[in-house]
């Protein structure tokens, strides 16, 4: 086994693991001590099959059908009625790294040993990943309980040889899809296709790609908010550290310490020090106290997310010779840290925007109106604020929280359901258009600071003011600056721009 494999024990996937080996080309494989504790639930699974004892979802229907008696003769049949019924996706398909992350988590919650599905049949879903074989799942359908039944619905279809899937840009269709990977139908057996549907691992894996993204952009909002108070030639004094001391939070007073390390020492401070200005505005001076709250917030969606990771969240489960019947697939613990992770990158963007307009407004008597060489015959970055705005403005929307909506489904067996699945939609949306922001302030910043050469900034923004003329060179003038914001959006999602900083 390559040391750059992920090893899968169903209890301590780690989440920097789970970024890393997504970066890679290791494999996957479950842990050896795992194939004894699936095969002890399948054992149980057999014996009340072969008893008569009645256990949901083995010997009965689903949701409303639950008090429905399935005869013996049927249960396998009862699933792969359930895959192929519940497939029932639409729209877009989801990126096939977040289908890739989807089928490791589900893998990692099945090793637990309490769902009762053979290890064959896992071994078989990490197959198709290990030979780069992505099911097609699309990214609607899904309220986040009985957990994400219609993406991994389609996932499962893969395993019976009924499914799509993606290998080298191509799409395979039916048998195609296993045998690309060398491998034949899985045979369902009670309790299995249940056991691959039910859970929250689609909301999870988007969750996690939103707190993914959050992380990279309160980095970049930290170093882009630093290089505008140069620019803006702010105070260093709201980011002292018995400021923060005073009030006790602890992602105040690591942010503020950020800040101290980005903006010390610095021409552009010292040639301002006697300046009559007493105060910033709240978008500069307040920047500790709301990224700080975001760091919080991340810190604990992050907590959630690792812990929901490595949980089973199937229904029914099995301890022992005990089948019972829970909620686990309820996705509330997802859908709440989507919603506020939504909330808090939404606060970044607003704060950021803010910036966008005092560089743009001159606040800095050393800059023109819109950070203009000539006033009035360009107009510089009148409507790159205007985009900015306009972003900002779709976060306040896509903020709201979709968990605290609810809509009874399966005739009103599942009656209150988490809406995870759109929480973490709305919150990759969010993380997008706070992408789009920060290049533009970015931009506007790394203008101001020219405008005040030949002073200098600090070591590290001078390292940030580099990065950001390395990507896009300074052009003399009006011009063309969506294809600018776009370069350096793209390297702050995919992390070029934190990694190559340090940030």
């Amino acid at each position: 086994m390559s040391p750059s494999a992920l090893v899968l024990t169903g209890g301590d996937l780690g989440l920097a693991d789970l970024f890393s080996w997504e970066r890679g080309t290791g494999e996957v494989h479950l842990d050896p001590g795992a194939a004894g504790r699936m095969e002890a639930s399948v054992r149980t699974v057999r014996d009340v099959v072969s008893s008569g004892r009645v256990s949901y979802g083995i010997n009965t229907g689903f949701g409303a059908f639950a008090n429905k008696r399935i005869s013996p003769d049927q249960v396998r049949q009862l699933q792969y009625n359930l895959v192929r019924s519940h497939a029932c996706g639409v729209g877009p398909p989801l990126p096939e790294a977040l289908v890739r992350r989807i089928m490791v988590l589900k893998a990692n919650s099945l090793a637990a040993g309490v769902s009762g599905i053979r290890p064959e049949v896992v071994n078989v879903l990490l197959a198709l990943l290990n030979a780069r074989v992505t099911p097609v799942v699309p990214a609607q359908g899904s309220v986040g309980a009985s957990g994400d039944l219609a993406p991994l619905a389609h996932l499962a279809l893969a395993l019976i040889g009924e499914g799509e899937a993606t290998l080298d840009g191509e799409i395979l269709r039916g048998m195609a899809v296993l045998e690309a990977a060398g491998l034949g139908p899985v045979g369902l057996e009670a309790k299995e296709g249940l056991a691959l549907l039910n859970g929250t691992q689609a909301s999870t894996a988007l969750a996690l790609e939103g707190y993914r993204l959050a992380t990279l952009l309160l980095d970049t909002a930290i170093a882009a908010g630093s290089l505008s108070v140069e620019g803006l030639a702010g105070s260093f004094a709201p980011f002292d550290s018995r400021i923060h001391a005073a009030r006790g939070l602890a992602g105040q007073s690591r942010v503020a310490a950020r800040f101290r390390d980005w903006l010390t020492f610095s021409e552009i401070n010292a040639s301002h020090e006697d300046c009559d200005r007493v105060q910033d505005p709240y978008a500069v001076r307040c920047m500790p106290q709301v990224l700080g709250a975001v760091a919080d917030t991340l810190e604990h969606a992050g907590r959630v997310l690792q812990a929901e990771a490595n949980g089973v969240s199937d229904n029914p489960l099995i301890f022992g010779d005990e089948v019972l019947s829970g909620g686990n697939f309820h996705a509330a613990p997802v859908g709440f840290v989507a919603d506020f992770m939504g909330v808090a990158v939404a606060e970044l963007a607003s704060m950021s925007e803010r910036r966008i307009d005092l560089l743009a407004r001159r606040v800095n008597p050393k800059l023109n109106l819109f950070l203009t060489v000539e006033p009035g015959l360009e107009s510089g970055f009148m409507i790159a604020h205007v985009t900015a705005a306009a972003l900002a403005s779709e976060n306040k929307t896509l903020a709201h929280p979709a968990s605290v909506d609810s809509i009874p489904t399966s005739a009103g067996q599942e009656d209150h359901v988490s809406m995870a699945p759109w929480a973490a939609r709305k919150l990759l949306s969010i993380c997008d258009n706070t992408a789009t922001i920060l290049a533009i302030e970015l931009l506007a910043a790394t203008q101001a600071v020219d405008a005040q050469r030949p002073l200098t900034t600090t070591d590290r923004l001078e390292a940030v003011h580099r990065k950001v003329r390395a990507l896009v060179p300074p052009v003399p003038g009006d011009r063309r600056l969506d294809r600018e914001i776009a370069v350096l959006k793209e390297a702050v999602l995919d992390g070029r721009f934190q990694n190559e900083l340090r940030l």
